[in-house]
C-alpha cells in the first residue's frame, strides 16, 4: 500500500511525532489484514471509522501510557486476522468504545455507517459493564450479553478480541485488577470461544489466565517448555519425515505443523494425573492439513490416516473421529495418538484446508462455506437456538441461568440416536430423561422410562455415546420434584421447574379450598382474618407456601383456633400507632413462640441478607447478627466469623432457621406384608400417589403361595410425613403389616 495513499487520513496529532507514525503503522498493517475480505468501497469505510475513533478517542491515553487509538486498532486486526470477519465488524471493533467513552452518539454512528453497525455497537455498549474493570459479574447482565446472540453473533465475537486484546495488555494494571480480569477470563470468556469454535483464541485466553492468576507456575512451565524446544523440534522433524515422504510419494498436497501443547493445558494434565511435566506423555503433537475437494475430504483424511499408522503404532483407544460426527460448534478432524521410535507418543490431528479455517476461525468461518457445509454449521444454530431458548423462559433466575449456561459451554459430549437413526448431541452425564426433554418438552413431561439398545431402563439411567434410546410415556406422569437431582441440560432443568411451579400452584388452589371449609366450620369469616399472623404463627413464608402445604398435608390445621385467637403482635400494634418498628421489634415479630428467626424465600417482615462470608444455604444451620445498617445478616454456625461475633456481640445474635426445610424430601423405605388379592399393587400406589402426593423412586413386590411381600422407596418431608403415609396403608384391606427399612 503506498503511503501517499494513506498519509492525508491523520488530521490531528495525538502526541508526538512517533507516536503519529506509530498509528500510521498499525492502520496500514489493519488494513493488510483486511485485505483478503475487501470489496469495493470498503477500504473508504474503514478509513472514515479510524478517522472517527481517532478524533473521538484523542485525548485518551491507556494504562500503560500509550494513546487509547491503539486498542481499537488491536481489537479491529484480531476481529480481522484471528476471527476472519469482514467490514462490517472492522468497523465495529475500530468504534466498539466510542459511544460509551466519547461524545459520539448512536445516532451519529448509524448516520455515518448504517443500522447494521449501530445495533452492534449498541449490543457492544449494553455488556460493557458485566466485565468491566470496577464491577463483578453481573447475573443478569451477562444474561442481556448473550440476548445479543440473537441479533447479531459479531457482538460476541468483537467482545472475544476486545478481551483478548485487554489479557495481552493486562500487565499494565494493579494486581487486584490481574486477579481479577484473569479469572473471569478463564470463568467465561475462553469457554465461550471454545464454544464458538475459536481454539486459538480460547488457547491463549486460558495460557494468559494462567499467567496472572499463577505467575510462578507459568514462568516455571514456559521456560521448560522453552529449554526443551530444540530438542522437541528436533525429534518432530525425524518422526514426520517417514509420513512426508510417503504422503509426496501418494500425490497428497498438505503442509505438517508441529503443534506445541499449551501450558494450561499441561497444568491441568499435571494437577489432574498428579504427574510431574517429564511425566506428561502427549506433549509432542503435529498437525497434517491437506488441500483437498470438499467431496473427497473424508476419505482422504482416513487414507492419510492409514499412512501414518503404517509408520507408526497407534494406540486404540485414543482415535477421534470429529469428521462423521462433528462437534456441535462445527469441530472437524481425525485424532489419533501413535508411538515413536523412541518410545514418546505422539499426537497426529488430520484436517483438510476448509477444516483447519473452521477450527482456527470458528464461527467466522462458517458463512465461507454454509452453501455447501456438511450440517457443522447448523449445529452451532442448534447451540444459538438452545441459548435463546434458555433466555426466553421468563421464569429463569438469573444466577441459575449462568450456572446452567456455564455447564452447557463446558460439558464434554455424547452422540445418542432416535429409535429411527437420528443422531442426537448431549452433555457427557446426561440421563434418559435429559434425552426426552431435548426430544421436546411434552416427552420429557411424559417420560415413565426409556429402551436403551431395546433393554429397559428408568429416567434417571445414564447414557453412553451410540445408544439407541426409545423413550417410554404415559399420560399420567407428570414432573416431580427429584427429577431436578440427576439431569443436567439446561432445557430439562427449566421446563421442569416451570411445570413444578404450576403444580404447585394448582395444588395451592386446592389447599385454599380447604383453608376455607375449616374456618367456616370455625364460624370465622375470611374478611376478618389477618394472614399475616397466620403466616407468622405456622412461620410460613408466604400465602402460597400456606395453602400448598395444606394440601400435601404437612401442615396441620388443628390449632388454627389459636392462630386466630393468638395476640396481635408488637410490629401491628407499633403500626396502629402511626410508628416505624424498630429492627430489634422486627426480630422479636417473627422469633415467634420458639424465639427463632424464621427464613423463607418472601419473607417481607424483615431485613436480612446471606452473609458472602460463609454463604449460607437452606438447611445449614444458621443464626441471624443484627447489623447497624445491613438489617440482619445470615451466618453460617460453622462461619470463621462466628466465633468473634458471638463472643463480642452476644447480645447482637438471634437463633435462625429456615422455613423450607419441611420442603427437603428425604428417600425412606416401607416394607408392606399383606394378602395377594387383585388390585391390591393399585391401592397402594393409589394412596402414595394420589392421596397423600408422595414420590415414589420404585416399587418391586414378590408374592408366593397367596402372600405378598413388597418394598416401596420414596420421598417424604420428616418422620411424622411417613408415620401418616404407613398409618393410612396399614388401613388397606389384606394388609398384614408396613414397617420402616433402611434406604436402599
Amino acid at each position: 500500500m503506498a503511503l501517499n495513499d494513506d498519509a492525508p487520513i491523520i488530521k490531528i496529532k495525538p502526541g508526538s511525532e512517533e507516536e503519529k507514525n506509530e498509528i500510521l503503522k498499525r492502520y496500514r498493517a489493519l488494513l493488510k489484514a483486511c485485505k483478503p475480505n475487501m470489496h469495493t468501497g470498503d477500504k473508504k469505510l474503514i478509513r472514515l471509522a479510524f478517522n472517527t475513533a481517532l478524533e473521538a478517542h484523542k485525548e485518551m491515553r491507556r494504562k500503560s501510557g500509550e494513546p487509547y487509538i491503539y486498542h481499537p486498532i488491536a481489537v479491529a486486526q484480531i476481529v480481522a486476522e484471528e476471527i476472519g470477519l469482514g467490514t462490517t465488524a472492522i468497523v465495529c471493533a475500530l468504534l466498539h468504545d466510542t459511544v460509551e467513552d466519547t461524545h459520539l452518539t448512536l445516532e451519529d454512528v448509524e448516520g455515518m455507517f448504517g443500522k447494521k453497525c449501530a445495533t452492534i455497537i449498541d449490543g457492544l455498549t449494553k455488556i460493557s459493564g458485566v466485565f468491566d474493570h470496577s464491577s463483578s459479574l453481573q447475573a443478569e447482565n451477562f444474561r442481556k450479553m448473550l440476548l445479543t446472540l440473537s441479533d447479531d453473533v459479531r457482538v460476541i465475537l468483537i467482545k472475544l478480541a476486545d478481551r483478548l486484546h485487554n489479557m495481552r495488555t493486562l500487565s499494565s494494571m494493579a494486581r487486584e485488577k490481574q486477579l481479577k480480569i484473569a479469572s473471569e477470563t478463564a470463568y467465561l470468556y475462553a469457554p465461550l470461544a471454545h464454544r464458538l469454535g475459536l481454539y486459538n483464541i480460547k488457547t491463549e485466553l486460558d495460557d494468559l489466565a494462567l499467567k496472572f492468576t499463577e505467575p510462578e507456575v507459568y514462568k516455571t512451565l514456559a521456560d521448560k517448555l522453552q529449554e526443551s524446544k530444540k530438542e522437541r523440534d528436533k525429534f518432530i522433524a525425524e518422526f514426520v519425515q517417514p509420513i512426508k515422504d510417503e504422503l509426496k510419494k501418494q500425490g497428497f498436497n498438505f503442509e505438517i505443523k508441529g503443534r506445541p501443547k499449551s501450558i494450561n493445558s499441561i497444568w491441568n494434565k499435571m494437577k489432574r494425573q498428579g504427574v510431574s511435566f517429564e511425566e506428561i506423555y502427549d506433549l509432542f503433537a503435529i498437525r497434517i492439513i491437506i488441500d483437498t475437494e470438499q467431496h473427497n475430504e473424508k476419505a482422504d483424511c482416513w487414507h492419510v490416516y492409514s499412512i501414518v499408522t503404517d509408520s507408526y503404532v497407534p494406540n486404540p483407544d485414543r482415535l477421534r473421529d470429529w469428521i462423521s460426527t462433528p462437534k456441535s460448534n462445527g469441530y472437524e478432524a481425525l485424532h489419533t495418538t501413535v508411538m515413536s521410535d523412541t518410545g514418546k507418543w505422539v499426537e497426529v490431528q488430520i484436517r483438510s484446508l476448509r477444516m483447519n479455517e473452521i477450527a482456527e476461525k470458528g464461527f467466522a468461518a462458517h458463512w465461507k462455506y454454509k452453501e455447501s457445509s456438511t450440517g457443522a454449521e447448523s449445529a452451532l444454530d442448534e447451540w444459538l437456538n438452545k441459548i435463546r431458548e434458555m433466555l426466553e423462559n421468563p421464569e429463569s433466575n438469573a444466577l441459575d441461568f449462568i450456572d446452567e449456561f456455564k455447564l452447557n459451554l463446558f460439558a464434554e459430549e455424547i452422540f445418542v440416536f432416535t429409535p429411527k437413526g437420528e443422531l442426537k448431541t448431549l452433555p457427557v452425564g446426561s440421563t434418559a430423561l435429559d434425552f426426552a426433554y431435548e426430544i421436546h418438552s411434552a416427552v420429557g413431561s411424559k417420560c415413565i422410562g426409556a429402551k436403551i439398545n431395546h433393554r429397559l431402563v428408568p429416567i434417571s439411567h445414564k447414557l453412553q455415546s451410540g445408544d439407541q434410546v426409545e423413550i417410554l410415556t404415559s399420560e399420567k406422569q407428570s414432573p416431580k420434584e427429584d427429577w431436578l437431582s440427576f439431569i443436567i441440560t439446561a432445557k430439562a432443568k427449566s421446563k421442569i421447574k416451570a411445570a413444578l411451579k404450576e403444580e404447585k400452584k394448582f395444588l395451592a388452589d386446592e389447599g385454599k379450598e380447604i383453608f376455607l371449609r375449616k374456618l367456616r366450620h370455625l364460624k370465622v369469616a375470611e374478611a376478618s382474618l389477618n394472614m399475616n399472623d397466620i403466616l407468622l404463627y405456622y412461620k410460613v413464608p408466604s400465602s402460597q407456601e400456606f395453602y400448598y402445604r395444606i394440601a400435601i398435608d404437612t401442615l396441620d390445621l388443628k390449632s388454627l383456633r389459636d392462630a386466630i385467637e393468638s395476640k396481635e403482635s408488637q410490629v401491628q400494634k407499633a403500626h396502629h400507632k402511626g410508628e416505624q418498628p424498630s429492627l430489634e421489634e422486627m426480630v422479636k415479630s417473627v422469633r415467634g413462640s420458639s424465639d427463632m428467626l424464621v427464613l423463607g424465600e418472601n419473607l417481607d417482615k424483615i431485613d436480612y441478607k446471606l452473609s458472602p462470608c460463609c454463604n449460607p444455604i437452606p438447611g445449614d444451620d444458621v443464626f441471624g447478627f443484627i447489623t447497624i445498617h445491613d438489617g440482619i445478616k445470615i451466618h453460617r454456625v460453622s462461619c470463621p466469623n462466628a466465633i468473634q461475633l458471638m463472643s463480642n456481640y452476644g447480645y447482637r445474635i438471634v437463633k435462625a432457621k429456615w422455613t423450607g426445610q419441611q420442603q427437603i424430601s428425604f428417600l425412606a423405605g416401607v416394607r408392606i406384608r399383606g394378602v395377594d388379592e387383585v388390585g391390591v399393587v393399585n391401592n397402594i400406589t393409589k394412596i402414595i400417589s394420589s392421596e397423600l402426593k408422595v414420590n415414589m423412586r420404585s416399587i418391586s413386590i414378590d408374592s408366593n403361595e397367596g402372600l405378598f411381600d413388597g418394598t416401596i422407596m420414596l420421598f417424604v418431608q420428616d418422620t411424622e410425613h411417613l408415620r401418616k403415609l404407613m398409618k393410612k396403608l396399614q388401613s388397606l384391606n389384606g394388609i398384614l403389616s408396613v414397617t420402616r427399612i433402611d434406604a436402599q
